[in-house]
């Protein structure tokens, strides 16, 4: 049996691939009708050679889709029968895909150098960060030893010192223990009765007769003006009150040496107590005097004498 022809019927039915060879086409064998990819689709068989790939010429034209998505189109035609279809597909695919000698993908290189830059960025910053951080520490802890007070500025104390050196004043004003005393008439030193503040104990006792008395003569006063004498005593008795004489002159009024302590008995240890009074004195030096003149109450024990700059009571 040839190809195309064993003898029995046509060639187109003995083989309907006999118009392929040689021998069948001799014997009348042609394709058969029908569409590609359908029923009978196999007339469209080319025979071996006959089809040139990527070569110039006209391909059978597409028909025109149509129908419902979806559905089969009997006109449908290879995208490699379309002109150019094969190469244009190819090269779409991989410009899509960022395939291809000449297609570009992306910018990867770009986005590592950005990534790197900021991250160079950051840690320049942090590194700012901290000296700064580290130098306003150093300042901050030496600015209170470099900076001056208000009072080195100006070469003036500040109001604490002030008021300091005003309380350093009045403490520094004269003051008179028993034996610093001018004693007169009766009078006369003793240390028998506990509580005495000056130097041993001593007092001046004896003040309870007329004449008797005591006189402080003192210096360093800073400035004439009003002053308080402090004395400093013990009775047990009624209200006691002496003449107080000051530079010479008798002040206005009795020195007021009242039973404050309200010691009782006679027990002069717990009688302790002082009295105040507020003469005018002069700058510089100054003398006071406390004497049992008639009708004055004169039994006391005085223990100290005493001034503060201005009228206070205590």
């Amino acid at each position: 049996m040839t190809a195309g022809n064993n003898g029995a019927s046509t060639p187109e039915d003995d083989d309907p691939f006999g118009y392929l060879y040689a021998d069948g086409q001799a014997n009348g064998a042609q394709p058969p009708s029908g569409g590609y990819g359908y029923p009978n689709s196999v007339n469209r068989v080319r025979p071996v050679g006959s089809r040139q790939y990527g070569q110039p010429g006209t391909a059978p034209q597409a028909p025109q889709q149509q129908g419902a998505y979806g559905q089969s189109n009997a006109h449908y035609a290879a995208p490699e029968t379309l002109p150019g279809g094969g190469a244009t597909a190819v090269q779409s695919h991989q410009s899509s895909h960022g395939g291809g000698g000449r297609g570009r993908g992306p910018n990867t290189k770009g986005l590592l150098i950005g990534a790197i830059a900021v991250v160079a960025a950051v840690v320049v910053g942090i590194g700012v960060a901290i000296i700064g951080g580290d130098e306003g520490d150093d300042e901050g802890g030496n600015q209170a030893d470099s900076t001056p007070t208000r009072s080195q500025d100006s070469g003036e104390p500040s109001p604490s010192a002030s008021e300091g050196g005003a309380d350093e004043e009045k403490t520094e004003l004269p003051t008179a223990d028993a034996q610093a005393l001018s004693l007169g008439g009766t009078a006369s030193l003793a240390s028998d009765v506990e509580g005495a503040q000056s130097d041993g104990g001593s007092y001046v006792a004896n003040l309870n007769q007329p004449g008797a008395s005591v006189t402080w003569t003192f210096s360093g006063v800073p400035a004439d003006g009003a002053y308080t004498v402090f004395v400093r005593y013990s009775t047990t008795d009624e209200p006691q009150s002496m003449t107080l004489t000051v530079n010479g002159k008798e002040f206005g009024s009795k020195l007021n040496m009242d039973n404050f302590a309200r010691a009782k008995d006679g027990d002069f240890s717990k009688g302790w107590t002082q009295t105040f009074a507020w003469p005018t004195l002069n700058k510089g030096s100054n003398t006071v005097s406390l004497s049992c003149a008639d009708g004055d109450k004169c039994n006391v024990l005085l223990d100290q004498l005493w001034l503060k700059e201005g009228q206070v009571k205590k």
